[in-house]
């Protein structure tokens, strides 16, 4: 945890309407650890986009999001209760054009699963969004990686960023079914560091950011020696470290 990576690219509005856009998946572990710490590992990333995992299900679970958007000066875009966990916060960067929480099929005996998802721009570009968190379960996983693919497909939109607990290395078969029709954005441009799990002895990648083939990779992983980011906070805040990509989306 001691490398300091380069200067990610800052979030910024290019002259053809081309935008970079800085987006962050994060599992938090629906806010049970030190929600202070997670607030400041976010904002020390300033995301436009944060893509969570295990967001607040239950009993006020609307109150207890939007009081982290707010440490974070970010703002909840759609998801948590209504998508079974995943959700979407923003910045007010972002013009949103619509959301949509999709709740997957239950499977008896396991956890219901569900995508939160968006439509938004940034300057001339459009990017849909999806955050996940696939199955424990192996066969009911590469099902949901199937959903997730097929819900990009549906959208109606030329460009997305998926981020997700996809809850397996990179060298099981869910993980490599969404790398194969979507860029692994790790494996095309790494950056800061790469295991997400877990923040106390990080030695696997099983949290990831994807991106459709339009999407210009310029740098993702594991926001470790970012500044800002101190790593005692990314112990505290949750039970996985982050991904922070900067993308940057073309204009149209």
């Amino acid at each position: 945890m001691e490398t300091t990576p380069p200067q990610l690219p800052n979030s910024t509005t290019e002259a053809d309407g081309s935008a970079v856009v800085r987006v962050l998946g994060y599992n938090v572990r629906s806010l049970r650890d030190d929600t202070d710490a997670l607030a400041r590992v976010i904002s020390a990333c300033a995301p436009d986009l944060v893509l969570v995992q295990e967001a607040p299900r239950f009993f006020r679970w609307r109150k207890k999001l939007a009081r982290l958007a707010r440490a974070a000066d970010l703002v909840m875009l759609s998801g948590g209760g209504t998508a079974a966990g995943p959700a979407l916060l923003c910045s007010l960067r972002a013009t949103v054009e619509r959301t949509e929480d999709v709740l997957l099929p239950l499977t008896p005996g396991l956890h219901r699963r569900g995508l939160a998802t968006a439509v938004v721009r940034f300057g001339g570009a459009r990017l849909g969004v999806v955050s996940c968190h696939l199955s424990l379960q192996q066969d009911e996983r590469h099902e949901q990686g199937g959903m997730v693919l097929d819900r990009l497909a549906g959208m109606g939109v030329e460009r997305v960023v998926v981020g997700g607990d996809i809850n397996e290395r990179p060298d099981g078969r869910t993980f490599r079914r969404l790398a194969a029709d979507l860029q692994d954005c790790w494996a095309t441009a790494p950056w800061g560091g790469e295991f997400t799990s877990t923040p106390a002895a990080p030695h696997q990648r099983i949290d990831a950011i994807f991106a459709t083939k339009g999407v210009e990779v310029l740098g993702c992983g594991v926001p470790l020696g970012h500044p800002g980011v101190r790593e005692d906070d990314l112990r505290a805040a949750t039970d996985h470290l982050p991904v922070l990509a900067a993308l940057r989306v073309p204009a149209g």
